[in-house]
């Protein structure tokens, strides 16, 4: 498993380990129900404390994206597409909700609003 951290970035590295996870995944490299490396050697290899790498799956247990075997290990979940649309789905409810705070401040109708986003649609196809 290749994940590479950076100690100067200002993302917490339990943050770019859980969303290097979740890449892996995403691109196959990981499949569902495939053993993660235990949490000492994983800390080992990246040179962190194991209390990182265990808030990093711990974060994407609770998360849908792993889980947690007693005595055998951590590994992907079966259903980790599903836990990734609803982490996508959470993103644009808040992303809407910030958008309907700025129409309700302004002059701008729903009816334009809901226009706009077609238009956009339309371009992205």
């Amino acid at each position: 498993m290749n994940i590479i951290i950076s100690k100067r970035s200002k993302t917490p590295i339990y943050d770019q380990i859980s969303s290097q996870i979740k890449e892996l995944i995403k691109r196959g490299e990981l499949l569902a129900e495939e053993a993660l490396p235990p949490m000492r050697r994983l800390a080992k290899s990246l040179q962190v404390s194991v209390i990182t790498v265990q808030k990093a799956y711990e974060d994407l247990q609770r998360e849908g994206v792993l889980i947690s075997v007693a005595g055998k290990g951590t590994f992907v979940a079966g259903n980790f597409e599903e836990a990734m649309r609803e982490e996508q789905w959470k993103k644009v409810e808040l992303l809407i909700k910030e958008l309907a705070g700025a129409v309700e401040s302004s002059d701008i109708t729903m009816e334009q609003v809901i226009a706009l986003l077609q238009d956009f649609a339309r371009d992205s196809d």
